[in-house]
């Protein structure tokens, strides 16, 4: 089958020579530097996706997509939810109250974010059902003033269903300091655990009895909390809801409370990323010191080629074929192995858990038990490019030295 000039001959002097097989060993190892580097690339962006959709899921799964606040609470919710949910973007709308205090037991204190939601509807918005570890979230009934906290304020304080606790949280009087604590005994009714710090600064209670605490009519909320689709069309539908409704509402999302946070493992995701392409660009960068040995090798061939009429644009051309077949077959299989082990690392980890008898992650310390992975095609697709473009932009200035060689003089030497 025919070949053009170039690809024929770059293409075999990939291969080894018995005349010198130390170019072609150090072909290899370009080669292979280029294939850990991108398997490195893929495998750890792909852990961090893991990490970032374990924390969206738990947290975002626990405090409100998007709320629709009244200025003055709202003494009927069900009509703010009904205008809600025509929006195409919202798929559901459940009363909410939200509070911040002081939880107190036996001279400890720490600061806590109570919610006031209603535990028939719950389950429409938040995941916390599904992580109650003692005691049911039913149990919360209006009047009781029950308490479900989370499993480290639970360790914090030693407390346990049944175990009462005081909540300490801020009122407006007409004293001279403006502000009066106003206490309430809590029972504790249950206890969850998401794996996240909210696990030790959010409570739940009861809406009526957050009310109550308000001296609100029973039926009054402060908010409507919103699920929405995309979490981060949540400003805008939010907004947009607001806006409809009137002035004596206004919109509050995810992005106000947990947004930096997020933002913080995009960055973080980000920076990685880019140091981890250093070690790709050092190992495609490696391909000029590997041309460069085979341009100082082959002087003799290619003054031989230049004679019978190959031009200066037909020999670049050679040893960049060289060059890019390196970074291509070494990104190719790089990208392959970390596709296959992106994929299998969380039972890689626990092979080497069983084996090793020790627990890597373990859920006393970390919010997972094992490593999460999320293999995205974006990512994999990027860095392969990256490793094709460095490869290809490695050959240059080797194959434009071997394009300079004077065939007389390279043959006097020779």
């Amino acid at each position: 089958m025919f070949r053009p000039l170039s690809i024929f001959i770059g293409t075999r002097y990939t291969r080894a020579k018995r005349r010198n097989r130390f170019v072609s060993f150090i072909s290899m190892t370009s080669m292979i530097g280029l294939a850990l580097g991108v398997l490195a690339m893929i495998v750890v962006l792909s852990v961090m996706n893991g990490f970032q959709r374990e924390m969206s899921s738990r947290i975002l799964g626990m405090v409100p997509h998007a709320t629709i606040v009244g200025v003055n609470p709202i003494d009927d919710w069900q009509p703010v939810a009904a205008a809600a949910l025509k929006n195409p973007e919202v798929t559901a709308a459940v009363p909410f109250t939200e509070m911040e205090g002081m939880l107190s037991h036996k001279g400890s204190m720490q600061p806590i974010q109570i919610s006031g939601i209603d535990p028939a509807q719950e389950g429409k918005v938040s995941i916390v059902a599904q992580h109650i570890v003692q005691g049911r979230l039913d149990a919360l009934k209006p009047g009781e003033f029950g308490v479900v906290i989370g499993e480290i304020t639970a360790r914090r304080f030693r407390l346990n269903v049944g175990d009462k606790i005081t909540l300490i949280v801020p009122e407006v009087s007409t004293a001279p300091g403006g502000i009066t604590p106003r206490m309430q005994r809590l029972n504790v009714v249950g206890v969850f655990k998401v794996g996240a710090e909210l696990d030790g600064s959010m409570a739940l209670i009861h809406v009526a009895d957050a009310a109550q605490m308000q001296h609100w009519q029973p039926n009054q909320v402060q908010s409507v909390r919103l699920a929405v689709k995309d979490l981060y069309a949540a400003p805008k539908v939010s907004g947009d809801i607001a806006t409809g409704l009137g002035a004596n509402y206004k919109a509050d999302d995810w992005t106000h409370t947990q947004g930096s946070l997020f933002s913080a493992m995009k960055m973080e995701k980000t920076m990685i990323g880019l140091l981890l392409l250093m070690i790709v660009a050092v190992a495609a960068f490696n391909i000029i010191a590997t041309l460069i040995m085979v341009v100082n090798d082959k002087g003799a061939d290619i003054a031989i080629l230049r004679t019978i009429g190959a031009t200066p644009r037909q020999i670049m051309a050679i040893f960049m074929v060289q060059g890019t077949v390196i970074g291509v077959v070494g990104t190719l299989i790089g990208g392959v192995l970390g596709v296959i082990a992106a994929l299998n690392v969380s039972e890689l980890v626990g092979w080497l858990e069983r084996v090793s008898g020790q627990h890597i992650f373990s859920s006393d310390v970390y919010f997972v038990s094992n490593l999460p992975s999320e293999l995205q095609r974006a990512d994999v697709l990027l860095i392969c490019s990256a490793g094709f473009i460095l490869s290809f932009l490695a050959t240059v200035y080797p194959a434009w030295r071997a394009a300079k060689i004077e065939p007389a003089q390279a043959l006097r030497y020779s």
